[in-house]
């Protein structure tokens, strides 16, 4: 029956991701379930709704969603689910989205497991080309020498931003190694993270004309 399901939903959720830019498209839904698996292997959680969580996370996303859509919750309805498995797929998905920060701490191991599985995607070798892409498909410049990142911001300051992509590493890329929850997550992030502030100082270094 899981399969069923879970197969069900990655037939709707794939044909929405791929109406998304390169850093929110299916590839990124195969890498975050591949994360996801790696750390439930080791720290445990049910898999269905793990699985609905990283398929779900973010065909809503306020970034693409139109003012009349509700994909989460459509898809979640067609599925074969109980109430009970509905509500803890959608608090599960509720605490992955970063929001500047403001987002709520996840309360249940799949939460910790499907936000740190979406975060390891936002950083390392993968995290410089999604963050960008997107800031390509965004019309934003690649950096900025004279912009300060902001270290505190409400949600929507965060998504009506107009910074740098560059500087987007310093107002987020840069802190998701710290807050990674599972012990597995904080493994995986931490070459990642060392990969992204080798390529910012190269980075700095062309910039500066010094190689």
């Amino acid at each position: 029956m899981n399969c069923a399901i879970i197969t069900e939903c990655r037939t709707k959720v794939k044909k929405i991701y791929e109406t998304f830019d390169a850093s929110h498209d299916w590839q990124h839904i195969e890498r975050v379930m591949h994360n996801a698996w790696h750390i439930a292997q080791k720290e445990g959680g049910d898999l269905l709704l793990i699985e609905l969580a990283v398929l779900l996370h973010d065909v809503s996303d306020p970034k693409y969603k139109h003012d009349d859509e509700d994909w989460e919750n459509e898809i979640l309805q067609q599925l074969e689910l109980t109430d009970m498995e509905r509500d803890k797929v959608r608090s599960v998905i509720k605490t992955v989205s970063f929001k500047g920060g403001t987002n709520d701490e996840p309360d249940s191991i799949e939460g910790k497991i499907v936000r740190d599985a979406d975060r390891l995607d936002a950083i390392g070798a993968i995290g410089i080309a999604r963050a960008f892409a997107y800031g390509g498909a965004k019309g934003r410049k690649l950096y900025e020498p004279n912009e300060t990142a902001r270290r505190k911001m409400s949600e929507s300051e965060y998504r009506t931003a107009t910074t740098s992509t560059v500087t987007h590493f310093y107002e987020k890329l840069l802190l998701l190694k710290e807050l990674m929850i599972t012990d597995s997550g904080k493994q995986m992030a931490e070459e990642r993270h060392r990969f992204m502030l080798s390529f910012l100082e190269q980075l700095q270094n062309e910039t500066d004309g010094k190689k």
